[in-house]
């Protein structure tokens, strides 16, 4: 008798035991989703760069450069110059060759590509769209973003 009885205590006691090691084990699951869930916020609310402002004048226009690995820089030109090509060059922003066609961009915020090398050149594009005139020819518009782009 004082056997099953002594059995009988083992047995609650093992059963409180293994409640409480399984609440604990669950609060420790439930504090990792916390966890998870701040992580996820903090790294939601990390804003991209602002532009970088360059130059001086009365005119400005948006330009960005997105470079071979997909990397994304942008900037608020300020100019008096009447041509996105004058303000870029202005601001050694943009650097090229004279050809038949106007200039020849092959390098835009430092970075250098060469078509008969790596097959890669630099694509000058208006709101989004591939630009109908060369950026030395294409006159400043207000609200018109501009943007050099690496293709291959």
């Amino acid at each position: 008798m004082n056997r099953t009885r002594f059995l009988k205590s083992l047995s609650f006691f093992l059963c409180i035991v293994l409640i409480a090691a399984m609440a604990l084990f669950a609060t420790g699951c439930n504090g990792n989703k916390k966890t998870d869930v701040v992580t996820t916020t903090q790294a939601s609310e990390i804003e991209a760069p602002a532009p970088s402002a360059v130059g001086n004048g009365k005119v400005s226009f948006d330009f960005s450069v997105t470079d071979a690995d997909g990397k994304k820089t942008d900037f608020t030109v300020s100019t008096d110059k009447s041509t996105v090509g004058e303000a870029l060059l202005e601001l050694g922003i943009i650097q090229g060759e004279e050809g038949p066609y106007g200039l020849y961009v092959k390098t835009v915020n430092g970075i250098t590509l060469d078509y008969d090398t790596d097959g890669m050149y630099w694509a000058f594009y208006t709101n989004g769209a591939y630009a109908a005139s060369g950026v030395d020819s294409t006159a400043i518009t207000a609200g018109t973003v501009y943007e050099f782009r690496a293709e291959k």
